[in-house]
C-alpha cells in the first residue's frame, strides 16, 4: 500500500465526525488493498462465480459508506470491517444463487489453506456463514479474528491493534477458532 496508515486513519476520523467528503477522499487511498481483499475472497469461491473483484469492492464500499456513523477507528479496523462486509455480500450472493437453482449446487469455499479442513475438503459458503454466526455467539472476538485474518488477510499485529489485545491473544483466538470451525464444519460431535 502506497499511502501512509496515518493518512487513512486521519480521513477515517473525519468520516466518523460526519465530514461528507471524507469517504470520497478515502476510496482512492484504500482501493488497491480492497481489491486484494476481494481477490482473496473470490479465490475461495466456485470457479464460475459471477462477481468480479471490482464489483465486490464497489458493493462493499457502498454498503460501508451507507453507515450513518461508522465506528471505524483506524486503517486496520477499516480493512477488518471491509472484509466482514465482503463476506456478507458473498453470503447474500450464495443465497440468491441457491434460490435461483432451487436448492442446486451451493457455492464452495476452500478452507484448506488455513488447515481448517483436510486438503480435499471444502465448506459451503452458507454452512461457513452459519458456523461463523455460532462462533460469534460463543465468542465474538474469536469470530472477528477469523474475519480479519482469514477473509481480510490482516496480520496478527493489525488484528491486535483493532481488537485492543496483544498478539499472543490473537494467536490463541485464531488457534481456537480454527479448531472450533473445523469441528463445526466437519459435523463432528462436540
Amino acid at each position: 500500500m502506497t499511502t501512509e496508515p496515518h493518512e487513512v486513519t486521519q480521513i477515517l476520523e473525519e468520516w466518523r465526525a460526519g465530514n461528507p467528503s471524507a469517504s470520497e477522499r478515502l476510496f482512492p487511498l484504500v482501493y488497491d488493498e480492497l481489491r486484494r481483499q476481494a481477490r482473496r475472497h473470490l479465490n475461495r469461491e466456485r470457479a464460475d462465480h459471477t462477481l468480479q473483484p471490482t464489483a465486490l469492492v464497489h458493493e462493499a464500499y457502498m454498503r460501508m459508506v451507507d453507515q450513518t456513523s461508522p465506528q471505524i477507528e483506524n486503517r486496520a479496523h477499516f480493512f477488518g470491517f471491509a472484509s466482514r462486509v465482503m463476506r456478507q455480500i458473498l453470503v447474500d450472493h450464495a443465497r440468491e444463487h441457491n434460490a435461483e437453482k432451487r436448492g442446486g449446487a451451493a457455492q464452495r469455499l476452500s478452507l484448506a489453506d488455513v488447515d481448517l479442513l483436510p486438503q480435499q475438503g471444502a465448506a459451503d459458503m452458507l454452512e461457513l456463514d452459519e458456523a461463523m454466526k455460532k462462533l460469534e455467539a460463543l465468542d465474538e472476538r474469536k469470530c472477528h479474528v477469523v474475519d480479519m485474518r482469514f477473509f481480510g488477510g490482516l496480520k496478527e499485529s493489525e488484528i491486535a491493534e483493532v481488537l485492543g489485545v496483544n498478539e499472543k491473544t490473537v494467536r490463541r483466538d485464531w488457534q481456537f477458532a480454527k479448531l472450533w470451525l473445523y469441528r463445526e464444519l466437519s459435523n463432528q460431535p462436540e
